[in-house]
Parts: structure tokens; C-alpha cells; sequence
């Protein structure tokens, strides 16, 4: 059996993992070996169905060091005005260059695609059955921790009868090349993000809005994309904005009350104003998208489906006919498994986690500084904690709170301080720096916003107490 030693193992060449390796490749001089399952580098983007796109900026995504996109605004289209998302297909691309312009042209970066790691410093190749024997002198890394899967790649949970036509969203741009009549009607499964990107693509493709049923087990809270915008010339849309997240949280009464000036705010968005979200993923969406998204009307709001029979889905609250003919598209896939949080930090091992919601690269790519630049995991640890990732309005005021205490740990670090603001994944540190003393219009912004922040760590503390 071959044996090979490095300093650290990763696991998985995803965006989280190719993010800490590209940060750990700047800050250190050491080894690195990359196994993952996938034939190229992208983790779960080369599943990805082909028009999946970035939900919000490609300026803050991928890895530090290899800029993603070509900083420009979208003239055209329901991103109209805001910069660049990256396509699905745009973004594969960006991950392979980073591994063969800059990881593997390196001389201290390994990669074994198609390879499945077995455990006990092992991995085995899926086309060989080879094994090989690995030495991570340093840790081995697992940056698979959340189990992301896409609709191509999950089972459905519920029962699918005989003859009913079901499809992943990867399947709809083939429809064409299928042979018999086409659909009478399309169901849409599921509430999350890849249904919404799905009744989009629809809708833009030519299907009438009255043609679509969407089952919704939940209605979303979603992130106005109009305040995640990188440039200065969206300085007030972005940190006003965000002092306008930390007032709401500062003067809520609870977490409905904090969803309601968030609203108010243009901070969140719902698509029927008549529904009471339940559900919050951070998905991101301009209000082009959500005028869209309206224009489909027949919502079916009884509970999960439990099985596709040939008349209809039959959910918690009872069966729903659907025409003949009807094509099912399933978008049930969770893009981030619900998993317990850990200590990143451990013995031998690393386990990359989310720090600073919802930025995963960003994360990774700290997480890396830290590795590098401190010597107890103690201190790493308490440098890095877990943002639990939110399943609800509830769960927003937890990652938040998590998020400004590690970013209070990182502002009393002076090296760490610098690299964030000069990193390219922060998106908003060097638009900070930049203020001009004498532009008082963002001087005040900013005072605004340092002047709400502990009143809002202190309320957030109060009202998820509320909560349990």
C-alpha cells in the first residue's frame, strides 16, 4: 500500500475546503493533500443544476487569493442594478482554476479526485479500488462537516407511485429533447432556495404562471440582496443597512416583532405578504425575484409530502389533485444537513464550520488564518465559535449574536484585524476603511451603527431567552 506524508489531510475540494487550503497555502509553508470524491475540484457544484447562480455577490465568494467574476452590475434581468451573481457553470470553472492556477502550481498542494477517504489516514480510489496510506503531521481537516447534497444527488424522502413523472431541476433544460407530449402542468416540491431559483426559471422559460402549483410546507423570510452590495456607491443600502438589522434587534419586543422592523426596514422580504414566514435559510433575493415569484398563485400549504400518487401528492393535511400529465419537480434536497455543532479545533483534527453567518468560504478562510498564526486551540476555539446555522426566524437571532461576539474577538486582534480588512471575502471591512474622515454622511452611518451594536448583543441575549 502506497504511503504518503503531508501536514494536513483535507477532505473534500469544495468551496470550503479549497478556501482554507488557499489561505492556509498564503499564511504557512506547509503541505497540503486534497482528497475528494468528486472528478474535479467544486464539492457539490459540479451537481449542481445549470442554472443555479449565486444568491448573492460573487465579490465575497470562492477563496481569498483569485478574484470570482469581473466586479460589474447586471444591466438587464431581476438583478438589475446590483453586481454580478456567478452562474453555476461559471463557478466550477472558477474552482479549477484556483486548483490548477494556484494550488497545485504551488509545489506544496496534492490532489486526489476521485477518491473516497475510508478513515484512519486512508482513502481509497473509486476507479482503481487503490489504497493509500496517509500521515497528516499537522491534522486532518474535514471540510464536509454539513453534508451539503443537491437535488440530483438526494433520494427523495416520500413515496413516488408508478408512472408519476419526477424530475431534479437538473432535468428541466433537457425537456426538450424528451420524447412524448409535454407537461400539462409542473408541481414544484419543496420552499427553499432551489424551488424558488426553479419557479424562476420556469416562469422566465415561457410556463404560465397559472400552470405551476407550488408545495410549500413553509413560507421563507428572505434577505433583500439590495443590502449585501459591495460597492461604495451602495454604502447606504449596506451599513446603513446594517445599523438599521442592529436597531430592529436593539428595540425588538421578540422575534416577531424583530421580523416585522426588519420588513419595515427593507432588510427582509416575503413573497405572499398575506403568509407568516416560519422558515429562514438566508437565502437572498432581489424584489424583481419576489415580483416574479408572486405571479404564481396556486400554493399548497397543507404540511410535507408523504407520497406522489398518480392523481396528486398526498401531504400531512390531506391529498391534492394535480391534472394528468403533471410533471414533479423535486427541490426537498438540504443544502446544509442539520448536524451538532463541535469544537473546530481538536487534536489532530479540524472540523470547518461556519463562524460568521452566512459566509461559509469566508469562514473557512479564517479559520485557516487562525490554524496559522495561534498556537492553543483554546484560544482558536474561543477566537472561532460555531454559528449554528438558522432553521427559523428564532434561529437568525442566535447566528447573529455568535457572528458580532467572534467579530469582537477578531477586532482585538491586530494581525487578524488587518487581513480581514484587506480580505476580499469580507466584503465590507476595506469598504469601512475607506471612509473619508470629512464625509460626514458615512462617518455618521458608521457612529450609528457602533452606537446600536451593544444594545443589540444585549437584547438579542434577552429575546432568545424568550425562546426556550
Amino acid at each position: 500500500m502506497p504511503h504518503i506524508e503531508t501536514d494536513y489531510l483535507i477532505i473534500g475540494a469544495g468551496a470550503v475546503g479549497l478556501a482554507f487550503a488557499d489561505t492556509l497555502l498564503d499564511e504557512t509553508d506547509a503541505h497540503i493533500t486534497i482528497v475528494d470524491r468528486h472528478g474535479k475540484p467544486g464539492g457539490h457544484w459540479n451537481d449542481a443544476y445549470s442554472f443555479v447562480a449565486l444568491h448573492q455577490p460573487s465579490a465575497f465568494y470562492g477563496v481569498n487569493s483569485l478574484e470570482l467574476g469581473t466586479n460589474r452590475k447586471d444591466t438587464i434581468g431581476i438583478n438589475k442594478g446590483l453586481y454580478e451573481l456567478a452562474s453555476g457553470p461559471e463557478v466550477s470553472g472558477y474552482f479549477s482554476r484556483v486548483m490548477h492556477q494556484k494550488l497545485l502550481p504551488s509545489g506544496r498542494v496534492s490532489y486526489h479526485p476521485m477518491s473516497d477517504y475510508s478513515g484512519d489516514g486512508r482513502f481509497v480510489s473509486l476507479l482503481s479500488g487503490a489504497q493509500t496510506e496517509v500521515k497528516a503531521r499537522k491534522r486532518v481537516v474535514d471540510a464536509t462537516y454539513y453534508g451539503t447534497s443537491v437535488p440530483s444527488t438526494h433520494k427523495p424522502k416520500y413515496r413516488v407511485a408508478e408512472g408519476v413523472r419526477l424530475v431534479p431541476p437538473n432535468a428541466l433544460p433537457g425537456l426538450w429533447q424528451q420524447a412524448g407530449e409535454r407537461a400539462a402542468h409542473y408541481t414544484v416540491i419543496g420552499a427553499g432556495k432551489t424551488a424558488m431559483d426553479v419557479v424562476v426559471w420556469l416562469l422566465q422559460s415561457g410556463a404560465l404562471p397559472d400552470s405551476i402549483s407550488w408545495v410549500m410546507p413553509r413560507d421563507s423570510w428572505l434577505v433583500n440582496r439590495l443590502h449585501t452590495q459591495p460597492g461604495m456607491e451602495f454604502f447606504q443600502e449596506s451599513m446603513g443597512g446594517q445599523a438599521d438589522q442592529m436597531e430592529a434587534i436593539a428595540n425588538a419586543s421578540s422575534v416577531d416583532d424583530l421580523f416585522a422592523r426588519l420588513e419595515a426596514s427593507g432588510q427582509m422580504l416575503r413573497i405572499y405578504p398575506d403568509h407568516k414566514p416560519e422558515m429562514f435559510h438566508y437565502a437572498t433575493m432581489s424584489t424583481g425575484e419576489v415580483e416574479l415569484l408572486r405571479q404564481v398563485r396556486n400554493v399548497i400549504r397543507m404540511g410535507h409530502v408523504q407520497a406522489v400518487e398518480a392523481d396528486g401528492p398526498v401531504l400531512d393535511q390531506g391529498r391534492v389533485p394535480m391534472p394528468p400529465g403533471t410533471l414533479y419537480i423535486d427541490c426537498t434536497a438540504s443544502a446544509v444537513q442539520q448536524r451538532p455543532a463541535q469544537p473546530i479545533f481538536q487534536p489532530g483534527k479540524l472540523v470547518l464550520q461556519i463562524v460568521r453567518a452566512p459566509f461559509p468560504t469566508f469562514s473557512a478562510a479564517l479559520v485557516a488564518w487562525v490554524e496559522a498564526h495561534l498556537d492553543d486551540d483554546k484560544q482558536k476555539n474561543r477566537m472561532c465559535s460555531v454559528v449554528t446555522f438558522p432553521q427559523n426566524p428564532a434561529g437568525y437571532l442566535g447566528a447573529t449574536l455568535v457572528s458580532m461576539m467572534n467579530q469582537f474577538q477578531w477586532s482585538q486582534d491586530k494581525a487578524l484585524r488587518a487581513w480581514i480588512r484587506n480580505s476580499r471575502l469580507d466584503g465590507f471591512a476595506k469598504m469601512v476603511a475607506s471612509v473619508d474622515a470629512a464625509d460626514t454622511e458615512k462617518v455618521a452611518i458608521l457612529t450609528r451603527l457602533r452606537t446600536l451594536v451593544p444594545a443589540a448583543m444585549a437584547n438579542a441575549q434577552k429575546l432568545m431567552a424568550q425562546e426556550t
